[in-house]
């Protein structure tokens, strides 16, 4: 695989995917959708997420962090680009996602200049600049607000250019799946990340804490469908994801070894793909 995509984790793109689809899912039925506009908003999403994984990339290599990870190869740590590379990988995936979210900005309104400045901030700052607060446990709080109410809020709001209670609602258990791959990722990264001085929000907790962290958001996806469905009924399609998240529950519930974790992330992406798909298409039907 070419080592461009190897450093942009295709395996976790899930996460900027689905909340557009689901977003724009839920304006479906007041509005008549304007498809640039969904494609602008997916380019936004997916080229930030692009941009944060170079960066993350190019900083836990020049930190060493990588150095004795169990994970997917890292582009820095294991000498396939160097670190200038990727930095400048990880500016250009920025700048596609300002120049898309400037074109969204100049047809919607100028109040997504500053929801996309806080998203380029927040994407750079998770783990650049002297305080990088994913090094700090709180890299599951982005991934959720942006990841999760950002994305689908406002996959949302350039269509109907409004924030609706059913897009807020929508957007918690896109959120909670989007951070589902981020816990199992800091799990499996726990020993090395606490060895290097990276207190993620798996080393503050410890191993037994992270894991039921983890079903939990898997399980609130779930709780959170029939709520939904009060105004969307087919919403109670995405019931139907539920065989996808048996096998990740049961992976992190038994306690196997740092390794089998690979492999539960990959799981953990396939279920978000299934919950989106099946939830988006249970909100068209019922739009």
């Amino acid at each position: 695989m070419n080592r461009w995509l190897i450093g942009a984790r295709l395996r976790t793109l899930p996460a900027s995917v689905v909340p557009v689809a689901v977003g724009t899912a839920v304006a479906v039925g007041r509005v008549d959708l304007i498809w640039w506009r969904v494609a602008a908003a997916g380019l936004v999403s997916v080229a930030l997420q692009v941009a944060t994984n170079y960066q993350n990339d190019y900083a836990d290599g020049v930190r060493g962090t990588d150095d004795a990870r169990v994970g997917p190869v890292r582009l820095v740590a294991s000498g396939l680009a160097s670190a200038s590379a990727v930095r400048r990988a990880s500016l250009t995936a920025g700048l596609v996602a300002g120049l898309a979210g400037l074109a969204l900005a100049v047809a919607v309104g100028p109040e997504l200049l500053a929801v996309g400045v806080a998203s380029l901030a927040a994407g750079y700052l998770y783990t650049g600049g002297p305080r990088p607060y994913g090094y700090a446990g709180f890299g599951e709080v982005f991934v959720f607000i942006f990841f999760g109410l950002v994305a689908t809020v406002g996959a949302a709001y350039v269509q109907t250019e409004q924030v609706s209670a059913l897009s807020l609602g929508a957007s918690v258990p896109v959120g909670f799946l989007a951070t589902s791959l981020l816990v199992v990722n800091n799990l499996r990264d726990l020993p090395t990340d606490a060895a290097s001085g990276k207190m993620t929000l798996a080393v503050r907790w410890g191993d037994a804490a992270t894991r039921t962290l983890y079903m939990g958001l898997l399980v609130g996806a779930f709780v959170a469908v029939p709520l939904l469905a009060l105004a969307r009924p087919w919403a109670l399609l995405a019931f139907g994801a539920i065989p996808l998240a048996i096998g990740p529950i049961r992976q992190v519930g038994r306690e196997g070894s740092r390794e089998a974790l690979v492999a539960t992330l990959a799981d953990t992406a396939r279920l978000q793909i299934g919950y989106g798909v099946l939830l988006t298409l249970g909100m068209v039907i019922s739009g």
